[in-house]
């Protein structure tokens, strides 16, 4: 490998796009290659990259062709299978957005490619990387609530965006809203919590969006609410609370960490962690800022960035990835745990997925 990583972007629409975005401000590192069939999106690709780039309508010729040291997997939810089994044929070092596949037995068998294949594998799960988050997270982990108890997500924000052909509009493309949107934060409650699920509780429907729209006479039919509870191993509670017709609200992502001692709170995008103690009672809020520069390069807070950071550290350092295969099939089965809690009326145990 050159001192510059060299990458190739599959699927250069909005989250390739923010991908190049980050890229462009990293150091010794460098997209050359694109690849996406949609004329409209290699435009986009092309007038985002630094510099002169190769492009190709076919990611399989680009992975037979291009000189690339890593690949980001920023396609369709639906052919993540069929883009993994190909690069798993190459020792490219691969990025893969979430989810990492739409099904159950696909981000099963693509999890257990990865653990034979010689670059590095890492999931798309920009939420661990804001960096008030990482300092929620940790103070949560040093015990700033003494014991955890309780763990809550909420994200309260605007309806799915238009993408090439709306294939986000149904389940069937997208693995489900609880897969599609909600992975992330049910490997943030992995993460948080520091435990394995045992069982889901959710409820939610399709009750405000994209109702009045039609698709070759078929109307949309993912979800735009829900709450989801999950207990884990450890005995602590957690809840997902999904909102997609809140775009009044004054921030779309918190989070609430709840100890025997104490609550932590994380507050996205006013960029604060607030540390509240019991006994004696106090409140105190710390400002976590985020380079503007890197807040202009995305739509995650900064988190594309320093996921690249730490993507590239792994790459040149021959570490694990700090977001394996196997978190990418434990936050897709939670999300297909949580649709099939709604659709039969009943709690989901993990162990119905073997795991």
């Amino acid at each position: 490998m050159s001192d510059t990583i060299r990458y190739g972007i599959i699927g250069s629409g909005m989250m390739g796009i923010e991908h190049i975005m980050n890229i462009n401000i990293i150091p010794d590192a460098r997209v050359t290659e694109i690849a996406d069939p949609h004329e409209g999106s290699r435009e986009w690709g092309r007038a985002t990259a630094e510099g002169e780039i190769e492009e190709y309508t076919d990611y399989r010729e680009m992975l037979e062709k291009a000189p690339v040291d890593a690949v980001i997997v920023a396609t369709p939810n639906f052919t993540h299978k069929a883009v993994l089994g190909d690069i798993f044929e190459t020792k490219l070092h691969v990025l893969c957005e979430k989810p990492l596949c739409t099904t159950f037995e696909d981000a099963k068998a693509a999890a257990e490619r990865a653990k034979t294949h010689e670059g590095v594998f890492w999931v798309g799960m920009e939420y661990r990387f804001m960096p008030p988050v990482t300092r929620f997270v940790e103070e949560v982990h040093g015990g700033s609530a003494g014991k955890l108890r309780m763990f809550a997500i909420r994200e309260h924000r605007y309806p799915f965006l238009q993408k090439v052909d709306d294939w986000n509009r149904f389940s069937r493309n997208t693995g489900g809203t609880l897969v599609e949107k909600s992975c992330h934060y049910f490997d943030m409650m992995r993460h948080v919590v520091q435990s394995e699920p045992l069982r889901v509780y959710a409820s939610g429907g399709q009750d405000v969006n994209h109702l009045d729209e039609k698709y070759d006479g078929e109307t949309p039919d993912i979800l735009d609410n829900a709450f989801v509870v999950v207990d884990f191993a450890n005995g602590v509670r957690a809840m997902h609370d999904l909102c997609m017709f809140a775009e009044g609200s004054r921030n779309q992502e918190e989070m609430s960490a709840v100890g025997d001692s104490g609550k932590i709170e994380c507050l996205i995008p006013e960029g604060n962690v607030v540390i509240g103690k019991r006994k004696p009672k106090s409140v105190e809020t710390v400002h976590v800022p985020v380079q503007a520069e890197v807040l202009k390069a995305g739509f995650h807070h900064g988190a594309s960035y320093y996921q690249h950071l730490a993507f590239q550290c792994a790459i040149r350092e021959g570490t694990a990835p700090q977001v394996s295969a196997e978190d990418g099939l434990r936050a897709v089965a939670i999300g297909l745990a949580a649709h099939r809690s709604i659709e039969e009326g009943r709690p989901v145990l993990m162990s119905e997925f073997g795991l």
